[in-house]
């Protein structure tokens, strides 16, 4: 059925009611945990003080936010204060060259920062790739930059080259791999691309434009090289309608994240509170599921920060970066599921769209999500727990469409077919409920621990049966509901716009 299948608006009001309550009552019992929590000799690496004027202390478990508030809030205040500073010059004076000064202020900031090793090394890969992108062979351009990528993820090849770079200071090896393995990932989109080109092939130097444009060099996103040679060789620099109010905006909406995050982090302590499992059992079934899904919801704020302000410079140099991660609360569905979608737009491109094409064939699909994440476990780093979330997050993916091809079957087909639109749609969001937690319980892994992740299984599906499960499965389905029903509203305002535009041309 048509995804704008409309239900009752009191339906959807008691659906809303639903969830708020639930999330307040969720919220309650995390809130009780960790005021009662603080003073454990258990949390002590991982709560902090704060507040002592409310007598609150913070969560500092996440490395990544600490590390970007404290000993890396100058160097990028610094660095991209910079940037901004020199691309508004470049692009009001010498706008044709715009992409050259960016690459040398880019490449001069990766040399102040991390030393001329690296930089060396960084340059040797590139030129790597630039002379197997001359072959216009892309089985051997993949061959090629996935060799290059092992050698940072794979041991020893990575503490050999990481050996190179004299010097250490707390940020070293965080800059080091985040520039790294973005780079290989930036040096196998031009030779893929390059390997596209009808006629020659791009310049080195539009490689070394590409990757040292310094926003994108150390954390992403990744923008292929088609994408990023045809913005940024654009002569004719304008805004559109409301752009820079846009920008504004953005950047006001990331300051107040950030401010809500620090609040967050003083009353709930999302992160600590799983790293010790006897004092999460006592927690009850609704804490606990409550915990695992505040757990991905911050990670995907966490994403949200870091590209929304990446992408914020970058839409003031004129680009069109990646958009950020959609929201995990508006996803039910394994294939909109990424938390950088940079990475995933390459992978799409390149290897998930390349082998599976429609996604219709049951054996296609297989082989595609088999080799994205085959490649998405490389660029993570192979271990154990990735190998688990792979392995998990894959199956859910072809799951999906198993499940899927098996209700277009022709009695099922048939019996959807003599319902009405709206029961159609609510059978759909039962089905998405469960989808919804597939996402939570295989994704925890990566963010939490195997243990915590078995703990929330296990007492949803297990010890919680049935009350608990059920319960939480009928908040999920209102949940879902009320996703449905924002998809609805916006696949009619995409119509009309659509309508719109129609009747002006």
């Amino acid at each position: 059925m048509g995804v704008k299948t409309m239900l009752p608006n009191y339906e959807l009001g008691f659906y809303a009611l639903v969830v708020t309550c639930a999330v307040v009552y969720s919220g309650s019992g995390i809130f009780e945990a960790s005021r009662d929590s603080m003073n454990r000799k258990a949390f002590r690496d991982g709560i902090k003080p704060g507040w002592h004027y409310f007598g609150r202390k913070m969560d500092v478990a996440d490395f990544e936010w600490v590390m970007w508030f404290t000993s890396f809030r100058n160097v990028i205040i610094f660095a991209l204060s910079g940037h901004v500073l020199f691309g508004k010059v470049c692009s009001m004076t010498v706008p044709q060259h715009r992409a050259v000064m960016y690459m040398v202020y880019g490449a001069l900031a990766v040399l102040g920062s991390m030393g001329l090793v690296y930089l060396m090394i960084i340059l040797s890969h590139c030129l790597v790739l630039y002379s197997v992108a001359l072959a216009k062979q892309k089985w051997l351009c993949y061959v090629a930059g996935l060799c290059c990528l092992a050698s940072f993820k794979v041991e020893p090849f990575g503490s050999w080259q990481s050996g190179f770079v004299t010097g250490a200071f707390d940020l070293q090896d965080v800059l080091f791999y985040g520039g790294s393995t973005f780079t290989i990932m930036r040096c196998m989109s031009f030779a893929l691309e390059s390997s596209e080109k009808e006629e020659g092939i791009y310049s080195i130097f539009d490689l070394l434009k590409y990757n040292f444009y310094l926003p994108f060099f150390f954390f992403g996103p990744v923008m292929t090289f088609d994408q990023f040679h045809a913005q940024v060789s654009t002569r004719e620099l304008r805004r559109k309608d409301e752009e820079m109010k846009n920008i504004r905006v953005n950047a006001l909406l990331h300051v107040g994240a950030i401010i809500a995050v620090d609040i967050f982090f003083h009353f709930f302590y999302i992160l600590t509170l799983p790293s010790d499992l006897k004092f999460v059992t006592r927690l009850s079934d609704w804490s606990l599921a409550g915990l695992a899904y505040s757990n991905l919801v911050y990670d995907w704020v966490k994403a949200a920060v870091m590209f929304g302000v990446i992408n914020t410079i970058a839409r003031l140099d004129h680009l069109d970066p990646p958009q950020p991660p959609k929201c995990i609360t508006m996803l039910y569905i394994f294939a909109e599921t990424h938390f950088d979608r940079g990475i995933n737009d390459w992978l799409c491109k390149y290897v998930y769209d390349h082998i599976g094409g429609s996604h219709d064939n049951i054996v296609k699909e297989l082989m595609a999500s088999v080799t994205t994440f085959a490649i998405t476990t490389l660029w993570l780093g192979p271990c154990e727990i990735v190998y688990i979330w792979s392995v998990a997050n894959c199956f859910g993916l072809n799951f999906e469409l198993w499940v899927q091809k098996f209700f277009q079957l022709g009695p099922f087909a048939k019996l959807e077919a003599k319902m009405s639109g709206a029961m159609s749609r609510r059978i759909r969001a039962a089905f998405g409920a469960l989808n919804f937690w597939a996402i939570v319980l295989y994704n925890i892994l990566a963010l939490n621990s195997l243990e915590f992740a078995l703990l929330v299984t296990k007492r949803l599906l297990v010890t919680g049966f049935p009350v608990s499960t059920l319960s939480i499965w009928f908040i999920t389905y209102c949940g879902v509901q009320l996703i449905k029903e924002r998809e609805r509203i916006l696949a009619i305002k995409e119509e009309e716009e659509k309508g719109d535009k129609a009747k002006v041309e």
